[in-house]
C-alpha cells in the first residue's frame, strides 16, 4: 500500500480524498494555487505544495508542476479528483513515465472513453445502444445546421472534451443552430482548451441515469447500483438521488450489465460511470462514460456502504477487488444537494465573495436519517471567480425517498450560509416540489417547472401562521431579554399585552396570546385569526441563526437574520420579513407610504460579477428584442445578454476586457 498520496485538486473533492487517505493511513500532499493559499484542503493535508497562480491553466491544469511536486514530497501516486487532470491520458502517461501511480483507470480506458465523439464510436461497436448523432467534428456554423437539419430536431450539441455543463446548447430549429454553436465552440475552448463539437439526436422526456463500475487489474468488474441525475439547470447536475424512483429490476440489472461489459472492453481498472438516457419507456441509450469519480459519488456509498475513494487507492496499489456482484445490496434512498454560488433570484448567475457564516447541520444520525456534508470551505472562506460554483454538497440517506427528501428539507432550512448569494432557497422549495416528491423527472424539469425562473415562494394561509408565530416567539423573546438588562429607565413589570398582529411581508395576522413564558425555554400558548389555540416551544435565544421549535406537536426549522424592526425567515423556500408589533402599532404602520425601488428599465446592469467577452452593439444602434447586447462570462460560462423589447442604445459604459461588479451599467437606452 502506498504510504503517501498527493492529490491534483482542490475544494470539497480534494478534503474528500483526504479523508479516506487518512482512515486507510496514507500521508497526504495538497497542492494550491495562489487563491487557495488559506483553503480547508491545504490545512486538511499532511503537506502542501503551491504550483502556481489562481488560474487554472498555470496551475491545476499544468501536469509538470504536478509532477514536480510528487518528486519534491515523495508521493507514490496521484488522485486527480475530478475535473482539471482526472480525465487526460497523457497526464496518466506522464506520470507512468516517472514511476508515479495514477489513481484511476490506465490511458488506454481514458483515450477510448474520455472523448465524447470516440466513446460514441467504441460504444457502437461494442454494440451498446447509443443516441442517433453525427460523430465526426462539426467545421463550422453552415456545417452544424446541415447536419442538425438530416438528425431531426432538436439536437444537442456537445463539446467533445469536457463537461459539468459547459459547451453545451440544444437547439431546438436552424435559427438556434449558428448560435448555439459558436457558444458551445466558445466555452469548449475557453474551459478545456478543445473547441471540438458534434451534434446528436435530443431526446424528449429524458431522465439522465448513470451507474457506478469498479473493475480492477484482475479482469474483475461488478456495478453498485444507479443515480438519477435527472433534475439539472443548464446541462449541469443540481440535485442527485439514489436509487433512481424510475428504474424497475429487470432494466437496472440490463443497465449494469451493459455498463460492466464496457467496462470490461477497456479493461477499465477504478472506479468509473456510465451515463445514459432513458427515455419514458425505459429505452436506455449510451451517452458517455466518466473514466473518473463523479461529484455525485456520495449517494452511492450511502446505499452501498462501499468507500469508492478507497476502492480506486486499493485498485490503484494493484489489490483484487473483494466485492461481488452479489455482494452489493441497495439499502435505503440518498438524495444529494448541490450548494452553489450563485443567485436563484437572479437566473442563478455565479455569486463570489467570503463566507461571513457558513454553519452546515451536524453531520450524523438524526431520527431515522444520517446527514452527510462534503465541503472544502469554511466560515471566512474566499469564494473566487476562478473555479467552479459548487460550494458543497449536502447529503441525506433514510430508509425511504420520502423520509429522505424530508430530512433534506430540514437540513436546508438549518444551513446558514451569508456573505455570497447562493441557491440554498431553491433547493429547499425543490424539495416541496410534488413533482420532486413524486418522482416524475426529467432533464427539462426545471426549465418546465420554473419557465420564468425561480421567484420567492409566496406563503399560503397556513405558512403564513407557521411564520407569524415563529416573528411573535422571537419578538417577545427580545422584547423579554431586553427588559432584563440592568440601567434600565423603564423596565417592563406588567403582564404582556394580549393582542398582536405580525406583518407577514404586506399580509397582516392577528393574534391572540393567552399564556407566555417569554425566556427560553420558551412556552406561549396563543389563537391565530381567533381560532383554535396553539402552543409554540422553542430553545431560541437571541443571535441564534436558527429557530428550531414545535408548533403544537409540528417540528419546524427556519433560519433568522435580523432586519429594520424585524427578522428575515428563511424557511422551505420562502423568505419573508416578519414584524410582531402590538395591534394599534400595526394600524399606524398600514397609513405609511410604500418606497418605490428607482427605475433601471432604460439601463443594462451586469447581472453578476464577471469578464466582457464583447460587446455587440454601439451608440445609437436600434437594436430588436431578442438581439445580442454583450457578452459576459463567470465561473468559466459565457452569459448572453439580450435586448428585452425595441430600444435605441444611447450610452456605452464598458469595453470588451472589462471587469465588472453586480449591477455595473453596460449601457443605458434612449
Amino acid at each position: 500500500m502506498f504510504k503517501k498520496i498527493l492529490i491534483a485538486n482542490r475544494g470539497e473533492i480534494a478534503c474528500r480524498v483526504i479523508k479516506s487517505a487518512r482512515k486507510m493511513g496514507i500521508a497526504t500532499v495538497a497542492v494550491y494555487s495562489d487563491a487557495d493559499r488559506d483553503a480547508v484542503h491545504v490545512e486538511m493535508a499532511d503537506e502542501a505544495v503551491h504550483i502556481g497562480p489562481a488560474a487554472a491553466s498555470e496551475s491545476y491544469l499544468v501536469a509538470d508542476k504536478i509532477i514536480a511536486a510528487c518528486k519534491a514530497t515523495g508521493a507514490e501516486a496521484v488522485h486527480p479528483g475530478y475535473g482539471f487532470l482526472s480525465e487526460r491520458a497523457s497526464f496518466c502517461e506522464a506520470l507512468e513515465k516517472q514511476g508515479i501511480i495514477f489513481i484511476g483507470p490506465k490511458p488506454r480506458a481514458i483515450i477510448a472513453m474520455g472523448d465524447k465523439i470516440e466513446s460514441k464510436k467504441f460504444a457502437n461497436a461494442a454494440k451498446v445502444n447509443t443516441v442517433p448523432g453525427f460523430l465526426d467534428i462539426i467545421t463550422d456554423g453552415a456545417h452544424a445546421e446541415k447536419i442538425a437539419g438530416q438528425i431531426g430536431y432538436p439536437v444537442m450539441i456537445k463539446a467533445s472534451a469536457g463537461g459539468g455543463g459547459k459547451g453545451m446548447r440544444i437547439a431546438w430549429d436552424e435559427s438556434e443552430v449558428r448560435d448555439g454553436f459558436e457558444r458551445a465552440t466558445s466555452e469548449a475552448r475557453n474551459s478545456f482548451g478543445d473547441d471540438r463539437v458534434f451534434i446528436e439526436k435530443f431526446v424528449v422526456e429524458p431522465r439522465h441515469i448513470e451507474i457506478q463500475v469498479l473493475g480492477d487489474s484482475f479482469g474483475n468488474c461488478i456495478y453498485l447500483g444507479e443515480r438519477e441525475c435527472s433534475v439539472q439547470r443548464r446541462n449541469q447536475k443540481v440535485v442527485e438521488e439514489a436509487p433512481s424512483p424510475f428504474l424497475d429490476e429487470a432494466t437496472r440489472k440490463a443497465m449494469g450489465e451493459q455498463a460492466v461489459a464496457l467496462a470490461k472492453a477497456v479493461d477499465y481498472q477504478s472506479a468509473g460511470t456510465v451515463e445514459f438516457i432513458v427515455d419514458k419507456h425505459r429505452n436506455f441509450y449510451f451517452l458517455e462514460m466518466n473514466t473518473r469519480l463523479q461529484v455525485e459519488h456520495p449517494v452511492t456509498e450511502l446505499i452501498t456502504g462501499v468507500d469508492l475513494v478507497e476502492q480506486m487507492i486499493l485498485i490503484a496499489a494493484g489489490e483484487k477487488l473483494k466485492l461481488k456482484q452479489s455482494d452489493v445490496k441497495l439499502n435505503g434512498w440518498a438524495i444529494e444537494s448541490r450548494l452553489y454560488a450563485e443567485d436563484p433570484y437572479r437566473n442563478f448567475l455565479p455569486s463570489i465573495g467570503r463566507l461571513t457564516r457558513y454553519r452546515p447541520p451536524s453531520e450524523g444520525p438524526v431520527g431515522k436519517a444520517i446527514i452527510r456534508n462534503d465541503t472544502g470551505v469554511t466560515e471566512g472562506s474566499e469564494i473566487s471567480m476562478f473555479y467552479d460554483p459548487m460550494v458543497a454538497k449536502l447529503c441525506t440517506w433514510a430508509p425511504t425517498r420520502l423520509e429522505a427528501i424530508d430530512a433534506m428539507a430540514d437540513a436546508l432550512d438549518t444551513f446558514v450560509v451569508d456573505g455570497i448569494e447562493h441557491n440554498i432557497p431553491f433547493l429547499a422549495a425543490l424539495m416541496q416540489h410534488p413533482r420532486w416528491r413524486e418522482g416524475r423527472l426529467s432533464t427539462g424539469f426545471i426549465a418546465e417547472e420554473f419557465p420564468d425562473g425561480f421567484h420567492p415562494i409566496a406563503p399560503t394561509a397556513e405558512d403564513r401562521d407557521v411564520l407569524a408565530a415563529i416573528a411573535l416567539s422571537v419578538e417577545l423573546v427580545r422584547k423579554g431579554r431586553l427588559d432584563g438588562l440592568s440601567d434600565r429607565l423603564r423596565p417592563h413589570t406588567g403582564k404582556i399585552r394580549a393582542e398582536w398582529d405580525v406583518r407577514i411581508n404586506d399580509e397582516y395576522v392577528p393574534v391572540s396570546i393567552h399564556q407566555s413564558i417569554a425566556k427560553p425555554p420558551v412556552k406561549i400558548e396563543l389563537s391565530l385569526h381567533g381560532g383554535e389555540d396553539i402552543t409554540i416551544r422553542s430553545d431560541w435565544r437571541p443571535g441564534d441563526a436558527v429557530w428550531d421549535g414545535y408548533i403544537d406537536d409540528r417540528s419546524v426549522k427556519a433560519q433568522l437574520r435580523p432586519v429594520l424592526n424585524g427578522m428575515r425567515i428563511d424557511w422551505k423556500g420562502m423568505s419573508v420579513i416578519g414584524h410582531a408589533m402590538q395591534t394599534h402599532v400595526a394600524a399606524l404602520e398600514k397609513l405609511m407610504p410604500v418606497k418605490l425601488p428607482p427605475d433601471t428599465s432604460k439601463m443594462l446592469l451586469c447581472p453578476m460579477p464577471g469578464l466582457i467577452v464583447s460587446i455587440n452593439v454601439s451608440e445609437g444602434q436600434e437594436v430588436k428584442a431578442g438581439d445580442t447586447l454583450a457578452i459576459v462570462e463567470a465561473m468559466k460560462m459565457e452569459n448572453v445578454l439580450r435586448a428585452d423589447r425595441d430600444l435605441t442604445v444611447s450610452a456605452i459604459n464598458a469595453k470588451q476586457g472589462d471587469s465588472l461588479a453586480v449591477d455595473a451599467v453596460i449601457m443605458e437606452f434612449a
